[in-house]
């Protein structure tokens, strides 16, 4: 029995020399995203900030992505994946640092921007080593693989903060950020041990370069880069605003973490299964049917929801998610050209950052005016009209 499994997997197309390192590179990297980011907002609630400024904050985490995007990708197509991530762990590392002594909101919006330019470098540069870490027949596996690793650091994020801050309405967050900072540098050290390919990095000029109207005119990409815009922007402002909403309702931080806990765990089990589930239903379909889903488990949340009613709406929430966002990144590694999977990766990621960018501050207005229900009701007419817009789009078979 052993020896047939070790067979098996020395026969894997799949260098499992990268990809290891590589998942644990995702799930440190996610892990304290995650923390960051929840700890960010009850930091905002100690500071007496407004609402706005909250959204203002989340927004800045996109700044910088949005203008080095296109030049990130070109680099990795280029053949510098290893070394981009290597840049964007110091970057994400000295950002994580620098929120320890953010105690104030110019000193957040600082760190949050700089986080957000290391961010899109390790994610950018992550999913196209998955591309070289998979074999022909091993590409959805290989991403499934990868997205349970994010899912898994999504779900520790949030349940840490949880467990540290117990009852408290507000946990120690000067603690939180000492811990995320203490991970981001062991995600470096782990991010050293993926190694550039074998073949070197070409010159500036000697690969050819698909120009960006050429990329964007691919039939049904523009629809599913504008999905995954929405549903990962949406995403954001729950992980924002689930904290504030368990204060209106009066439900205490452990809770709170628990229900993020429970959607970033759900999210784990759709990508678990995601390859066998996309063999059976197809990716296209699969990624209409559970943007619709994600939509409507959004619009519960609009409604003044038990807890336990709150937890099979996000267990909905994430699970639809995590099949999602999996299929927005196969499908467009799957429409592009290998010369080209760097810089179209890189747009579709600076897309969700432009998302990432307006959505939460623009969330901040509409929960300033409409409330936290007029707001989720919101996110799922936006969500429910992208899956329309992808069935209408949809590239012919």
């Amino acid at each position: 029995m052993f020896e047939k499994f070790t067979a098996r997997f020395r026969s894997s197309d799949t260098n499992h020399r990268l990809l290891v390192p590589l998942l644990i590179s995702t799930m440190l990297v996610q892990l304290v995203t995650a923390m960051v980011r929840v700890t960010t907002s009850y930091r905002a609630v100690e500071l007496d900030l407004s609402i706005v400024w909250l959204g203002l904050i989340a927004a800045t985490f996109a700044i910088c992505p949005i203008l080095i995007a296109v030049r990130v990708g070109r680099q990795i197509d280029r053949g510098y994946d290893a070394q981009t991530s290597w840049l964007g762990a110091v970057i994400f590392a000295f950002a994580c640092t620098g929120f320890t002594f953010a105690s104030s909101p110019v000193a957040l919006l600082v760190a949050s921007t700089v986080m957000g330019t290391g961010h899109i470098m390790l994610m950018a540069s992550q999913q196209m080593l998955c591309v070289r870490a998979a074999g022909p027949r091993s590409l959805e596996s290989v991403f499934g693989n990868y997205m349970v690793a994010g899912a898994i650091g999504q779900g520790i994020g949030p349940y840490v903060v949880g467990w540290v801050g117990g009852a408290a309405s507000v946990p120690p967050t000067q603690t939180l950020f000492v811990i995320a900072a203490i991970i981001s540098v062991l995600s470096f050290g782990v991010a050293l041990a993926m190694r550039p390919g074998p073949d070197k990095p070409l010159a500036k000029g000697a690969s050819e370069i698909v120009p960006v109207r050429q990329i964007v005119r691919i039939p049904g990409l523009v629809a599913v880069v504008l999905a995954g815009v929405i549903l990962v922007s949406s995403s954001d402002i729950i992980l924002i605003y689930i904290p504030l909403l368990g204060a209106e309702r009066n439900i205490d931080v452990h809770a709170v973490g628990l229900l993020l806990t429970v959607r970033a765990a759900f999210s784990m089990v759709a990508r678990v299964f995601y390859a066998r589930i996309v063999g059976i239903v197809g990716r296209w379909p699969l990624m209409i049917a559970s943007t619709f889903a994600c939509g409507l488990s959004y619009a519960a949340f609009a409604a003044p929801l038990p807890l336990w009613a709150m937890h099979v709406s996000i267990a909905v929430m994430g699970f639809s998610f995590g099949l999602a966002t999996t299929l927005s990144i196969t499908i467009v590694v799957d429409m592009t050209t290998a010369g080209a999977r760097g810089t179209t990766n890189s747009l579709r990621i600076m897309s969700n950052r432009v998302g990432q960018f307006v959505l939460p501050f623009g969330a901040g207005l509409v929960a300033a005016a409409a409330g936290l229900a007029g707001l989720f009701l919101i996110l799922a007419v936006a969500i429910g009209g992208s899956a329309a817009a992808m069935a209408w789009r949809r590239p012919a078979a």
